[in-house]
């Protein structure tokens, strides 16, 4: 088997002709790098511009541009004679965005403990309750629905720019926190943290909700800085 096989591959699917083609590729090759397991590995992740244009069904002129948008927007980087790959954060990088979402979502947290409706908290505690206990047998869906938790909590907080800062951020700590899910016990510790949260939040208790929310958040901060070194593999130590 050639190391191309070995390589992940982008699950994506041909495009329409309803939209400027650009912006589809682009749309499309950021929900597929979104759902891709950056972290879960240690190869780098790189894209292959025939290969984009062969599963989209489209030129390779529109891939070209979708690509130079996303490395815009910081979803991939061009490196010379090695080609486009996946933007893979260093430890250092990822804690330091773990602490800037844990300043966001604990402000949020504060703001939704007197803005959150009844019907959205219930909402929120659905999100939790329906693993009970112990999520270990389904950590993937689990790792999804603690991430809609903690963007449910930003958007509660009434603030646009609040989730759109953190749209930015989702990428890589949704990778990350699947990859640390099925760490130290992490994933059923993390289901008491959310309920603890949501109760503070049904009593309307800003100052405790925000404390919650920032120290659960800084808590994935910690562990990474003790766990996180398969975040900077050697090959990854050369591009970053």
């Amino acid at each position: 088997m050639s190391e191309a096989d070995h390589q992940q591959r982008l699950k994506i699917e041909p495009l329409g002709v309803s939209l400027g083609l650009r912006q589809q590729a682009c749309e499309a090759i950021k929900r597929a790098i979104m759902a891709m397991d950056i972290y879960g590995h240690p190869e780098e992740i790189r894209l292959d511009e025939r290969q984009l244009s062969q599963d989209l069904g489209v030129s390779r002129t529109p891939i070209r541009e979708a690509l130079s948008v996303l490395e815009q927007e910081g979803f991939v980087r061009s490196i010379p004679r090695r080609g486009i790959h996946v933007v893979r954060k260093s430890k250092r990088e990822i804690v330091e965005m773990i602490t800037v979402w844990a300043a966001i979502e604990s402000m949020a947290a504060r703001l939704a403990a007197t803005r959150a409706s009844a019907g959205a908290l219930a909402e929120l505690r659905r999100l939790v309750e329906a693993f009970q206990d112990d999520p270990t047998g389904h950590i993937s869906e689990y790792s999804d629905a603690n991430m809609a938790f903690h963007r449910a909590i930003v958007r509660l907080g009434g603030v646009e720019l609040m989730s759109s800062l953190t749209d930015t951020l989702f990428i890589h700590m949704r990778a990350v926190r699947a990859v640390t899910m099925t760490q130290d016990n992490r994933a059923q510790r993390s289901i008491g943290d959310h309920r603890a949260i949501i109760a503070a939040l049904e009593v309307g208790d800003a100052d405790l909700a925000s404390r919650l929310v920032r120290e659960h958040t800084m808590g994935l901060a910690h562990h990474v800085e003790r766990h996180g070194d398969f975040l900077d593999p050697p090959d990854q130590r050369r591009i970053a």
